[in-house]
C-alpha cells in the first residue's frame, strides 16, 4: 500500500465562489483557513483562475496545486475548490446542486442583478450545501426545502406584500396601544396613536416586506 496516498476525509471542499464576468467577486467562502488566508489572497487567486477559465469550454481546472470545476450562465461563473487528489465528480455534484438550487430560486434567470438582489437566499443555498468545508447536500428539491424556498412557489406579488404589512401592522399597532394603556391607565389623549400609521409608508412596489415592516414600526412609535 502507497504510504503517501492522502487518507480520505470528509472536508471535500475548500472554496466556492461566484464571480461576475469581468472576474468580479460575488460570492466566496474559504473553508481551509490555509487556502489564501488574506483578503488580498484570496482575490488574487480567484482572478487567476477567472483569467485561466472564462474563455475555456472546460469544466475542470487544475492550477495552483487544486482541483477546480466551474459552470458558467450569462454573466456570472460558479466555482468549486477541492483539493489535488480531490474527486472530482464530488466537486461537480457541489457545483450542479449550487447551480440548480438557483436556477429554481431566480426562475431560471441566473445572472449578476438577480443574484445580487437575492444574496441572502444564495448565502442560505450555500450553507445548506456546504459547512466548514464538508458537503453536506447535493439535491436541489432538498436544499430547496431546507431554505424555504418550492420551485412551483410564485414570488411574492404587491398584494401578498401588502396583505403581509397590513396584518404585520395590525399586530404592531395592537401592541403599541395596549402597551399604552398598560402604562397610562387613567390617560385616554393618544389612544387614536395608529389612526395615521399608513401615512408614511411607502408603496409596495418599490420597497421590499423587510424595509415596509421597519417603516411602518418606526411611523407607530413616532405617531
Amino acid at each position: 500500500m502507497d504510504s503517501t496516498s492522502p487518507e480520505p476525509s470528509l472536508y471535500t471542499v475548500k472554496a466556492v465562489f461566484i464571480l461576475d464576468n469581468d472576474g468580479n467577486r460575488l460570492l466566496s467562502k474559504y473553508y481551509d483557513p490555509d487556502l489564501y488566508p488574506s483578503m488580498k489572497e484570496q482575490k488574487n487567486f480567484e482572478l487567476n483562475i477567472f483569467n485561466k477559465t472564462h474563455k475555456a469550454d472546460n469544466e475542470i481546472a487544475f492550477l495552483e496545486g487544486l482541483t477546480i470545476v466551474y459552470k458558467s450562465s450569462i454573466d456570472v461563473f460558479f466555482y468549486v475548490v477541492g483539493s489535488a487528489q480531490e474527486n472530482e465528480l464530488m466537486l461537480m455534484s457541489v457545483l450542479n446542486c449550487l447551480f440548480e438550487s438557483l436556477n429554481q430560486i431566480l426562475r431560471k434567470n441566473v445572472e449578476r442583478r438577480g443574484l445580487l438582489d437575492n444574496m441572502d437566499g444564495v448565502f442560505l443555498v450555500v450553507d445548506e450545501i456546504v459547512d466548514g468545508g464538508v458537503v453536506l447536500e447535493s439535491d436541489p428539491q432538498q436544499v430547496l426545502q431546507k431554505v424555504n424556498y418550492r420551485a412551483d412557489e410564485n414570488p411574492l406579488t404587491e398584494q401578498s406584500m401588502a396583505q403581509h404589512l397590513t396584518e404585520k401592522l395590525a399586530l404592531t399597532t395592537n401592541v403599541s396601544v395596549l402597551t399604552h394603556h398598560t402604562h397610562t391607565p387613567h390617560t385616554h389623549t393618544h389612544t387614536h396613536t395608529h389612526t395615521h400609521t399608513h401615512s408614511c409608508l411607502p408603496s409596495a412596489s418599490v420597497w421590499n416586506v423587510d424595509e415596509m415592516i421597519m417603516t411602518s414600526n418606526r411611523c407607530v412609535r413616532l405617531s
